[in-house]
């Protein structure tokens, strides 16, 4: 038996899998078993396979990714649960590292990095993914929840959890179970991913309305708790000026005119997410 599962959830992105999959090739991986769970992708994965002789791969037809990890926890029996996302890319030593920290806490959350896919200038999107998106430190040592695109944890703990809920955003909603149960969370900088910036308004507008359901699902749906989702959604005009300066002095973004479309870009989503949360507060959908 492996000393750790890497599992990776995927669906329809083969182009992304194959640079993942590239990325752990990379690393030392002789106490790994590496496995992909596909969610059913209409996409061909003979190439990949070909490409990864070493890489299982398993089908879930159910939907979604917390599916999708549930099924790669089944199929395997290691002690320790390596979780990476496909679109991501790891660093040279990440496996390496996640063995290092693996004792430090029960569960390990750690960096993930921005890069662009698209060649300079920024659109907004980019310049606002660059600046907003993946703040793991911040998620892990403010919120108390990590995500589950660079996580480190131990069968048992996950056992004891129970698997990822769908319909939630699962991996906050995971992870915050486990808190609750006494389980230690901690941030672990030297453990690094990569994850592409989304590249226009439609792909971040798709990614924030999807991460607005999840979360209102997570808050509760009675009256009360949709009040409060409510209320948090006519913060979100103010979020926009407090975090202006961010951008607009950000030492990431390489021009003027990226950082005018980044701030354009953080007012915009900033306003449709109030828009949506008050209509999710009455019970409405978006």
């Amino acid at each position: 038996m492996t000393d750790a599962a890497v599992i990776i959830p995927h669906y329809n992105d083969v182009p992304r899998l194959t640079r993942c999959l590239a990325s752990l090739a990379k690393n030392e991986c002789s106490r790994v078993e590496i496995v992909v769970i596909d969610n059913g992708s209409t996409q061909s994965l003979e190439a990949v396979r070909q490409a990864f002789p070493e890489v299982r791969f398993v089908v879930e037809t159910e939907k979604g990714a917390a599916a999708a990890r549930n099924r790669g926890v089944r199929e395997t029996k290691a002690p320790l649960l390596f979780f990476i996302d496909a679109d991501c890319v790891a660093a040279p030593d990440w496996i390496r590292t996640a063995f290092k920290v693996a004792s430090r806490a029960d569960l390990i959350g750690g960096r993930v990095d921005v890069f662009d896919e698209t060649p300079p200038p920024r659109s907004g999107a980019e310049g606002f993914e660059t600046i907003f998106a993946f703040n793991f430190k911040r998620y892990i040592e403010i919120q108390g929840f990590t995500g589950a695109g660079n996580l480190i944890t131990r069968r048992d703990v996950f056992e004891d959890v129970g698997e990822f809920r769908g319909g939630v955003s699962e991996d906050l909603d995971w992870s915050m179970r486990a808190v609750a149960k006494g389980y230690r969370l901690v941030y672990e900088d030297s453990l690094v991913v990569s994850h592409p910036s989304r590249q226009d308004w439609a792909a971040l507008r798709h990614k924030w309305r999807r991460i607005t359901q999840e979360m209102c699902a997570t808050n509760g749906t009675d009256a009360k708790a949709r009040a409060r989702w409510a209320l948090r959604g006519l913060m979100m005009p103010a979020s926009a000026v407090v975090h202006l300066p961010k951008v607009l002095f950000s030492a990431k973004l390489n021009s003027p005119g990226e950082r005018l479309r980044a701030s354009a870009t953080l007012i915009r989503i900033r306003l449709l997410r109030m828009l949506w949360m008050l209509r999710q507060g009455f019970g409405l959908q978006i």
